[in-house]
């Protein structure tokens, strides 16, 4: 499971109004049992309410998704659905948004 690969949620509790996860952990330690995630909502759920560094937006199959980077989370790597996209292009705006999280710069 690659860093940066977009996923389908398929936690029933959570896939309506978390679509998306975004599997953030490094390639190095993908032999651990978990993943470290962080919530895709559909950018029509969060109403605007973003912060351009710490919730960016991506389009995914024609559609606008914001990483909501302070629900970032570990899950069972079991739990991660289908792969549906690849986001290693936006590395940097990604790693912007888990640095302002974590070292608030």
């Amino acid at each position: 499971m690659p860093q940066f690969a977009v996923h389908k949620n398929t936690n029933p509790a959570t896939k309506s109004a978390v679509p998306l996860l975004l599997d953030v952990q490094s390639d190095l330690i993908a032999e651990l049992g978990t993943r470290v995630v962080v919530p895709l909502y559909t950018a029509a759920a969060m109403k605007g309410k973003t912060l351009k560094t710490l919730t960016p937006t991506f389009t995914i199959a024609g559609k606008q998704y914001v990483m909501v980077t302070p629900q970032l989370a570990g899950i069972a790597r079991k739990q991660l659905g289908a792969p549906v996209a690849d986001l290693s292009a936006q590395r940097d705006e990604i790693i912007a948004a888990l640095d302002l999280l974590i070292t608030g710069i």
